[in-house]
């Protein structure tokens, strides 16, 4: 792929693409616009002002990222809502410009958006802070809408007039196709690479305009007419021939047999939501839209672009619930299909992709599809399109699609001219969209409040503060009939909610609020049935996670007796009684998961399984407790390092597998840290008289804890993604596990179970480390929790590589992190008010 030197585009655009769209401009009878001072080079910076944040961008690729572009809402930046003062963002003493946008397009600013360039191997440090002026740069994308003014309506025709921007379009009843009353027939968006237009009527396509310039063009495409753009001009031309297809990424039904485009619709309305100098986007409602006989459902779609890609975002949402919908790729012959990995983990993104001599001169195009594996439910074709069937979250899509021209402006991205190239790009793409660049913000707003001295009552505060937080945000949607806005599903009866709850439980049995009470009741309460049955529990899947929300029931009918929680938790302990296991006794992870030991299922399933034997029986029977225990410590241990391997394949049939070991091959931080806490916790329900039992799992704590010491980040107190290492490519500073292990220094301490004069101030550290890197203060007094691995599973597509644990998506706020969070905080307080 043949780049261009970014020095040159920067000089060639500040003096060239300002002058020419001011010349194009002027020629269409509309006020050219002036360069702006702020695109001088800035001067050297006299004095700092308003310190906002700092941000350190990592690239975890092997390949440069180049104009990347990097999102920050005034949410997360600790500004109010409605922020409305200019933002600068400083590399080193070079100003980058940046743009505030409405990333929503709910008509209100809501973040700031910049591109970078970082090289392999390479951080950079950003400086946040208010400004007098934006500094926005040359002029790089571009949305608009134009139509007529001035003439009249002639049947289907709009006869005289002449073109005006507006920033809506409510489409009249009388327009169609062809009707020279839009220009170019739709709404259009572009970046400095190359420019697409949806047509706004029945067909709904998606077209191309390949550029030649990196210069804004659509002001003044189609202003003499349709045919012109046709044609090869200086700025490019139209490239695609659409015909009865899609287009280049359009949105539709899916049948059973073909694709239906958005045509049977009561009302069209564009949007410019957005129309700046690095990110520019559009909405189009479409009212009434009847995809087949007996469906009816509103749709809208949002389009965005930045400065330097050649990607569209589309987030398209209908007002009811609609399977199949799809992307599509106008099928034209002579091409060559390109299908992207699908045995990859489905929060990756994959791509369905032609290429060939499709371009309406000859010449080569490539076009695109992306989006998550997950939601791609099948590639198919019809006479027309190739096809990507979605399956909606929440009613919602969201996918990507670009063209690329092997005539367009030579430039650091390209041109691409041939397959090989194309595919090259489309891999590169998919790997950006499924990792972001690395990000640790620290905000002026967080850092104000989490320098405080640390004290019993601040860890109390902190955990009281996220609980808060979370019940204004989401926890009582955890229940059932709610919605899991991390997962975006439906609420289930599963492991996160138990331990969600749980903590709050743990909360309010040091800091007694009725709402933690309340909130434990109403969504725990919620699951469980008069007759004792579970809403949403399919006993015969014998998942181990499900088991875990069985603890908080545990306690529930310890304290209240209530005979419909009896028979709920019975039901549970049922499974485990014919829960499959190894033939060393260890419960397989799933029914679903053969043969296999995951250090999660030591936590989701030990702890309720020895706290029901204690509490229902009158001589517990704690065997299988200990024999899940001693086949993770004698099977699952690396005897080198202690560490421990995320999971084991008894079977060694898994592709994640060691054929001679049947281990997976890397040391998840949060695995151990499941393992960790499920050690501390379990140890409350073992009979002091088994004395040989508790003992063994003591040895154990005493084992692991120098382990998780050593790995221990110097710089933060915090653990990483892949916990041995370090600094890798990649690799992360990880927020669920640095609690999970917080968690079990403060407990195993509390509990005696580790000497304070060895790891007291491995704990504080370690406590400390989470305000630090990982708690993110909110305007509005809320707190969220940042880095979150969201889920890393085995199989399925998750290849248990070293790249498969960098791929998954980092989340704020997700349950696997917010209740050991909070948990770890009472057992804090606990600890720091015995040493006071």
């Amino acid at each position: 792929m043949k780049l261009f030197d970014k020095s040159i585009r920067n000089q060639s655009l500040s003096a060239l693409a300002f002058a020419l769209t001011a010349a194009t401009l002027t020629a269409c009878g509309e006020k050219a616009v002036e360069t702006p001072a702020e695109t001088a080079a800035p001067a050297a910076q006299a004095e700092k002002p308003s310190a906002v944040a700092t941000l350190e961008l990592s690239n975890p690729s092997d390949f440069p990222r180049l104009d990347e572009a990097v999102y920050l809402s005034y949410y997360e930046l600790g500004l109010k809502q409605g922020f409305a003062s200019p933002l600068a963002v400083w590399n080193q003493a070079e100003q980058i410009p940046v743009q505030a946008i409405d990333k929503d397009a709910d008509g209100n600013k809501d973040g700031i958006l910049f591109t970078v360039d970082v090289a392999v191997d390479e951080t950079i440090k950003l400086r946040i802070a208010e400004a007098d002026a934006a500094h926005e740069g040359p002029k790089l994308t571009q949305a608009e809408i134009s139509h007529k003014v001035g003439g009249e309506w002639k049947e289907r025709e709009y006869l005289g007039g002449s073109f005006q921007n507006v920033s809506a379009l409510d489409v009249p009843k009388e327009h169609t196709d062809h009707s020279w009353y839009i220009r170019y027939e739709g709404p259009g968006i572009e970046s400095d690479l190359v420019g697409y237009r949806v047509y706004l009527d029945w067909r709904n396509g998606f077209d191309i305009f390949g550029k030649q310039t990196q210069a804004p063009v659509l002001q003044g495409v189609g202003q003499d007419g349709f045919d012109s753009y046709h044609e090869p001009s200086d700025w490019g031309m139209d490239i695609l021939k659409v015909g009865s297809a899609v287009g280049v990424g359009g949105y539709g039904y899916w049948d059973g047999e073909k694709v239906i485009r958005v045509s049977d619709v009561q009302d069209w309305r564009a949007e410019i939501a957005e129309n700046g100098s690095l990110y520019s986007a559009f909405k189009i409602n479409y009212q009434g839209w009847k995809p087949v006989e007996g469906v009816q459902t509103d749709l809208s779609a949002v389009l965005s672009m930045h400065a330097g890609s050649r990607l569209v975002e589309v987030n398209a949402k209908t007002s009811d619930e609609l399977d199949n919908m799809v992307a599509g790729i106008v099928n034209h012959p002579g091409t060559e299909l390109i299908v992207g990995d699908m045995d990859i983990t489905g929060h990756a993104y994959t791509y369905l992709g032609t290429y060939g001599p499709q371009s309406l001169d000859g010449s080569n195009l490539g076009m695109a599809v992306l989006a998550k594996r997950k939601v791609i439910d099948e590639v198919t074709t019809d006479e027309h399109n190739q096809v990507a069937i979605l399956k909606p979250a929440g009613k919602e899509i969201q996918y990507y699609f670009l063209a690329a021209w092997e005539k367009e402006v030579a430039s650091e991205h390209g041109p691409i001219t041939n397959k090989a190239e194309f595919e090259a790009y489309l891999k590169q793409e998919a790997e950006k969209l499924t990792m972001p660049l690395r990000q640790r913000l620290t905000t002026a707003a967080s850092e104000a409040e989490t320098e405080q001295p640390l004290t019993a009552g601040v860890a109390l505060e902190w955990s009281k503060r996220l609980a808060d937080s979370e019940l204004e945000r989401k926890t009582l949607d955890y229940r059932f009939g709610g919605y899991d806005h991390i997962r975006k599903r439906p609420s289930y009866f599963e492991y996160t909610t138990g331990m969600v709850l749980q903590a709050y439980d743990e909360l309010n049995q040091v800091a007694p609020e009725a709402r933690y009470a309340d909130a434990v009741q109403t969504v725990m309460g919620s699951f469980v049935n008069e007759d004792g049955s579970i809403n949403g529990y399919v006993q015969d899947k014998y998942n181990i996670d499900s088991v875990r929300a069985g603890t908080m029931l545990l306690r529930m009918y310890e304290r209240n007796q209530d005979p419909s929680y009896k028979k709920a938790v019975d039901t549970l302990f049922e499974q485990l009684e014919h829960h499959p296991r190894t033939s060393k006794g260890a419960f397989w992870h799933k029914k679903r998961y053969p043969y296999q030991v995951w250090l999660d299922g030591v936590y989701m399933g030990i702890p309720f399984l020895a706290h029901y034997e204690t509490l229902m029986q009158e001589e517990p029977n704690v065997d299988e407790v200990l024999a899940e225990f001693k086949v993770v410590n004698e099977i699952l241990k690396d005897p080198e390092t202690g560490l421990f391997y995320h999971a084991w394949d008894e079977k060694r049939e898994q592709v994640w597998a060691d054929k001679e070991t049947g281990l997976s091959g890397y040391h998840w931080a949060r695995g151990m840290g499941w393992l960790a806490m499920a050690l501390v916790d379990v140890l409350d329900f073992i009979p002091q008289e088994n004395a040989e039992d508790r003992q063994y799992l003591l040895d154990m704590i005493a084992e692991i804890a120098p382990v998780i010491e050593k790995y221990q980040d110097p710089e933060t107190g915090t653990w990483w993604q892949i916990i041995d290492k370090p600094g890798k490519r990649a690799n992360y500073r990880e927020s669920t596990a640095s609690t999970m292990f917080t968690y079990f220094f403060a407990k195993a301490l509390n509990q005696g179970y580790l000497p304070k004069d060895e790891y007291l101030d491995t704990a504080k550290k370690a406590y400390q480390g989470l305000l630090d890197e990982f708690v993110q203060v909110h305007a509005d007094g809320t707190i969220s929790i940042t880095d979150m691995c969201q889920v890393a599973g085995l199989g399925y597509g998750r290849d248990g590589s070293y790249e498969y644990y960098m791929s998954e998506p980092i989340y704020d706020d997700d349950p696997k992190g917010t209740a050991p969070f909070i948990t770890s905080g009472v057992e804090m307080y606990k600890l720091l008010k015995a040493e006071s």
